[in-house]
């Protein structure tokens, strides 16, 4: 995700606590909707296309984020 700002990625991970909740919530929901699109646990589509705006809403943060500290 974001390979252009794979450096201060790895920065913000080591020094950034709001950055880094982030991050990790949305590396848990990709793993969370893998898991539902296999069956595990049993989910709607409904459930699934819920969780991937939830993901797609963080993922639009983290890049804003990215971008205002990249900007200095």
């Amino acid at each position: 995700m974001f390979p252009e700002f794979r450096e201060l990625i790895t920065e913000l991970k080591h020094k950034d606590h709001h950055f880094t909740r982030l991050f990790d919530k949305h590396n848990a929901l990709d793993e969370e909707i893998n898991n539902m699109e296999k069956g595990n646990p049993p989910a709607s589509q409904f459930e699934i296309e819920g969780k991937k705006k939830e993901k797609l809403a963080l993922k639009d943060e983290l890049f804003q984020y990215l971008s205002k500290v990249a900007k200095g």
